[in-house]
């Protein structure tokens, strides 16, 4: 299906260089990174209640060839499924066959220019999935990897002014809010797999589809130059089973991302003393993206996210200014209690099925975003958008 080798080729070849630092500055941002990972641990489980393993588990701090490497480990293991699928329905081309070369190559090159363009952006991200660990006697994934891409961190804070250390520390925040999240939840990275799996079973892959398909990305290309016509690409490839599915992804990516932007802010002035003037830069930045770096983010479905991220940290808010963080927690008991998406703009009908308030309760409904989320979704990652 995809040629990974061309993928990390491509992407590594066309991904632009970090800023400039010296080899002493980059061993103590890598050093203090590494730290704060670990120390912000407390005090993100403090104010969630949430109980993460005692084992922090990986943190890999990273340049941006590094993180296009990881992430292809990852895509491997979400896409194996349907690798296996399409081989047992006999559909995938024999392999070694030219067919299978040269497209496996074409689809690696376009992977690989994606993900040149993502590691440029991405300031971190808590990995789900990876590879089995070679070193383990049974063979099993680690549970996951905290990743903190540390060009990406200094550039963000240099172009932002903002105090360094302060910045780093917000970024760990959010990414340890997600690893708390991942390992105190017992079902939710299990969920999170099964779901993007049944998306990937459920394509029409029969050849009049593909071409119904690229028809309509070509549409979606041209609306998206236009500033018009639909979010992202992956909004015109669905098929009706996938959208049913997209949006339970959609709907528990807003819930973990919106938690995320929450704690991140929430513990954010005990710990970082210029959240509010970082928050401020961060979300400023974001306006002044060009033409084509809109374009881009639009036909990725970046900018959607972005919307859907605040959306959720609103819904956070919300629930926890009415009835406190114990009865929002009731949210992790089980997939039936991610909010919907109608829930997710009117948090208190979720209070009301979650038994934490009468439906004269008042929570109000969150029409729009309450201010604009820091966070993006590329494999739950924090992106620093234009």
């Amino acid at each position: 299906m995809i040629d990974w080798d061309v993928a990390i080729s491509t992407g590594i070849r066309w991904v632009r260089p970090g800023p400039p630092v010296s080899l002493t500055e980059a061993r103590s941002v890598v050093a203090e990174l590494r730290e704060l990972a670990a120390a912000v641990a407390d005090p993100v489980q403090q104010l969630t209640g949430m109980a993460g393993a005692e084992d922090l588990g990986q943190v890999a701090i990273v340049d941006r060839p590094g993180w296009i490497r990881a992430n292809v480990d990852g895509f491997r293991v979400v896409l194996e499924p349907l690798a296996q699928h399409l081989r047992d329905r006999g559909q995938a081309p024999e392999p070694g066959s030219m067919i299978a070369n040269v497209g496996s190559r074409v689809t690696g090159l376009q992977a690989g220019l994606i993900l040149a363009y993502l590691a440029g952006r991405v300031l971190g991200q808590y990995e789900l999935f990876l590879p089995p660990d070679p070193d383990a006697p049974d063979g099993d994934a680690p549970a996951g990897r905290l990743t903190l891409v540390a060009p990406n961190i200094v550039m963000v804070e240099r172009e932002l002014g903002v105090d360094p250390h302060d910045f780093r520390r917000w970024v760990c925040l959010h990414e340890e809010t997600h690893r708390t999240q991942f390992t105190a939840v017992s079902w939710l990275r299990g969920y999170v797999q099964q779901q993007m799996t049944e998306f990937l079973l459920a394509s029409d892959l029969d050849p009049a589809t593909i071409l119904e398909r690229l028809r309509a990305t070509a549409d979606a290309v041209a609306g998206a130059v236009r500033g018009s016509g639909p979010e992202s690409i992956i909004e015109v490839i669905q098929t009706p089973q996938q959208r049913a599915i997209l949006d339970r992804l959609t709907c528990v990516m807003t819930l973990v991302e919106g938690h995320g932007d929450y704690v991140m802010d929430a513990v954010g002035p005990q710990v970082v003393p210029s959240v509010a003037e970082i928050r401020a830069a961060f979300n400023a930045r974001r306006g002044t993206a060009g033409l084509l770096e809109q374009t881009v983010r639009r036909l990725l479905g970046i900018d959607l996210k972005m919307k859907q991220y605040a959306q959720g940290s609103a819904f956070v808010r919300a629930v926890v200014d009415a009835a406190g963080m114990a009865t929002f927690n009731r949210v992790w008991a089980g997939p039936e209690m991610i909010p919907t998406k109608d829930e997710l703009l009117d948090p208190e009908r979720w209070l009301v099925r979650a038994g934490g308030a009468s439906a004269a309760g008042g929570v109000g409904e969150v029409l729009g975003p309450a201010g604009d989320g820091g966070a993006d979704e590329a494999g739950g990652a924090l992106a620093a958008g234009g």
